[in-house]
């Protein structure tokens, strides 16, 4: 089993890893950080590739731009070993896939508190990893106010 940490493209994500690396090592489990990259931006990598060089970007050069995100989020945070992973695709939908290709005993994600007032607001991702996960999910919160 693996414990996952799911991680978008922010400074704020350390903290997701950062739980991630304490259930691994509690859980004596390696950890997978992952970081999907969604089909929009895709689409833009693609463009920019053809405008710049009249060439296409394949999807293992796409993969490896979001493992090394992810590698570059864990870097920084892990200091024992971690692997990095990345995916092309609907980001609830490959991280939910992988968890289970995995055998994931936990998931963690990242969450934003919008409100002074406590309000929590998941993002679409979260949410649908949240509702639709086997495994159990750790939920770090972040401050957007």
């Amino acid at each position: 089993m693996v414990v996952i940490a799911a991680v978008d493209n922010q400074e704020s994500e350390s903290a997701v890893v950062d739980e991630g690396q304490r259930l691994a090592n509690a859980f004596n489990e390696p950890l997978h950080v992952v970081h999907v990259l969604n089909q929009s931006r895709f689409q833009e990598l693609e463009r920019a590739s053809v405008d710049e060089t009249r060439q296409t970007i394949d999807v293992q050069t796409i993969r490896e731009m979001a493992e090394k995100i992810a590698d570059n989020i864990a870097g920084a945070t892990v200091d024992t070993e971690y692997t990095a992973v990345g995916l092309v695709g609907d980001p609830a939908e490959e991280v939910l896939k992988y968890a289970g290709k995995e055998d994931t005993s936990y998931i963690t994600i990242g969450g934003r508190s919008r409100s002074k007032v406590g309000k929590v607001l998941f993002g679409s991702v979260t949410q649908s990893i949240l509702l639709s996960a086997e495994s159990p999910v750790l939920t770090v919160m972040s401050d957007d106010d």
